[in-house]
């Protein structure tokens, strides 16, 4: 057999190997973050508090053996600054919206969160468990493991499209007690059955859009840090926010 009839053989395996390997990989972070969500929030009290965090690191650990480089998992010390400056972009514009929502009589309601009715509370909330426990974990496995996954094998669009939509599926046992544990949702929903799927499906849909717009960043800016920075000041900024319209309801 002539080399080049070698070559032409070979060239098969050598190409499915690859996209074997890829597939899998997409496979098994989607089958942890997966077994992550249900632990989180299915089991143990000391469950919902570490297992996401632990996931993060797990997931991180095992991209990095899969091969997957820094720079696509948007943790590469050349994109720091450019992140940077999209965060400070990021958290301005949000500061500002949230300041007009928590100000207006009309929005105001929608930030009476029951979890965030103090101000130590909310505190407390913003900067560490938030952070740690909530965006910063949170972004690893879906803008840093799952965006660089998802990109070997779909490309730009797929992360785009199934990574935003794996992120809005991921919030929905978080928002189970959504409209109950918020004064302006209940008003506006309900307190019932259809007030509470409603709620679900509204909150699958927000954070998926939020998805996209992370995605952009995380692709725009070539780092995590844009993306954690929108994230953090969502959360926490709107816990804030919420403990702020709640001290002044009940002044």
């Amino acid at each position: 057999m002539s080399s080049h009839s070698m070559t032409a053989v070979a060239r098969p395996d050598a190409g499915v190997r690859p996209a074997f390997h890829a597939w899998f990989d997409v496979a098994l972070v989607v089958v942890v973050l997966v077994g992550t969500n249900l632990i989180a929030h299915f089991t143990t009290a000391w469950a919902s508090i570490a297992t996401v965090p632990i996931a993060a690191v797990i997931l991180l650990v095992l991209s990095r053996r899969r091969g997957l480089a820094w720079g696509e998992l948007g943790l590469s010390p050349r994109n720091w600054r450019k992140g940077a400056l999209y965060s400070l972009g990021a958290v301005g514009l949000v500061l500002a919206v949230v300041a007009i929502g928590a100000a207006l009589p009309l929005t105001r309601p929608f930030f009476l969160s029951d979890r965030y009715a103090t101000v130590s509370g909310a505190l407390v909330a913003s900067m560490i468990v938030i952070p740690l426990q909530t965006v910063i974990p949170e972004e690893l496995a879906f803008r840093g493991v799952l965006h660089g996954t998802l990109e070997r094998v779909y490309g730009a669009r797929g992360v785009f499209a199934a990574g935003s939509l794996m992120f809005g599926l991921w919030h929905i046992a978080s928002s189970l007690g959504l409209t109950t544990g918020n004064a302006g949702l209940t008003d506006f929903l309900g307190g019932g059955t259809a007030g509470k799927v409603v709620g679900i499906l509204g909150a699958v849909a927000a954070t998926a859009a939020a998805g996209v717009v992370f995605t952009w960043l995380r692709r725009r800016s070539g780092s995590l840090l844009a993306p954690i920075a929108l994230h953090w000041s969502l959360n926490g900024l709107g816990a804030l926010a919420a403990a702020l319209v709640w001290h002044m309801t009940l002044a």
